[in-house]
């Protein structure tokens, strides 16, 4: 199986408590743990002991965790690394709270990657003993958990490649230069291992930033809601509510108090590893990004952390 999925992304903020009051009062995340300028958060859906990590001091991502079925994996993914040419570190038990061992690696984009196969178990809010549908008293947004990230790189080709590779991750979408050539430039891609839309995706710009993190939601009922509630708490709307053409996804994306991107995503499709690898030229990146509009603003090309 190799990756399971990303466990986790960890992020720098500048301000902690203004961060606290924006993951957990807004976006509804649980808070399991707190040390030394950190705090950890799960969303209500998440059964491991945390999916995001709050950091004081910058903006940015620290780096991301990927979860794997079972201890070999790490072995293999290492092997598969170091052929590929990256330089690999193991990292033991207790490094990151709650984590096991496992190996870390910076990228050809320069963000660090960690994997691993354990994190202690919580539990989601509703159990699985006969559960709810949902927890009846959900603060804020209420997201249900982390869904992906999309980085920068100044080589979108080669980060596929790596993804490739080195974790079994095949391209769901892609924006290239020519779709009929298997040399063109990659802009940028939608890479995933299992039936999530995506993951990871790597967008051409500047090497180690973060353009944002998201979290998923069910549909659009609950997209207008976040909305609403992004509105009530002076949340800064980069864009949306509106519909993506690549992933066919709905998403408002907005910024946390220390200017890092945040998206609520909902809807989707299925992906397989056989199902082709659907193409946009840079002519229609608008209409692939941003559906109805059909334009993009220019935070949205510009701004990173």
């Amino acid at each position: 199986m190799g990756i399971l999925r990303m466990g986790y992304a960890h992020v720098r903020v500048t301000d902690l408590a203004e961060a606290k009051n924006h993951y957990a009062n807004t976006l509804g995340l649980y808070e399991t743990h707190a040390e030394d300028g950190k705090v950890y958060y799960k969303g209500w859906d998440e059964w491991d002991h945390h999916s995001l990590v709050l950091e004081e001091g910058g903006v940015g991502v620290v780096k991301y965790g990927f979860k794997v079925e079972k201890p070999e994996d790490i072995d293999e993914i290492e092997q598969k690394g170091k052929q590929f040419g990256l330089t690999i570190e193991r990292m033991s038990k207790g490094e990151n709270a709650e984590v096991s061992d496992g190996i870390r690696f910076t990228t050809p984009s320069d963000h660090v990657f960690e994997v691993y196969h354990d994190q202690t178990v919580i539990g989601t809010e509703v159990g699985t003993h006969n559960p709810e549908a949902f927890p009846r008293h959900l603060v804020g947004v209420g997201v249900p958990g982390l869904d992906h990230s999309l980085i920068l790189a100044e080589d979108v080709r080669t980060m596929e490649n790596m993804l490739t590779q080195v974790f079994g991750f095949y391209a769901t979408e892609r924006v290239q230069t020519d779709l009929n050539d298997d040399d063109a430039h990659y802009i940028a891609t939608w890479m995933t291992s299992n039936n999530q839309i995506h993951q990871i995706a790597v967008l051409e710009g500047p090497q180690s930033k973060l353009h944002h993190v998201a979290f998923k939601l069910q549909d659009w009922a609950e997209v207008g809601h976040a909305g609403d509630l992004f509105a009530m708490d002076d949340v800064p709307i980069d864009i949306g509510p509106t519909r993506h053409g690549i992933t066919r996804g709905q998403t408002i994306y907005f910024f946390d108090p220390a200017g890092n991107r945040n998206e609520v995503f909902a809807g989707g499709y299925l992906a397989y590893p056989d199902r082709p690898t659907v193409r946009w030229t840079p002519d229609q990146i608008a209409k692939g990004i941003f559906y109805h509009a059909r334009e993009i603003n220019e935070r949205f090309t510009t701004v990173s952390t």
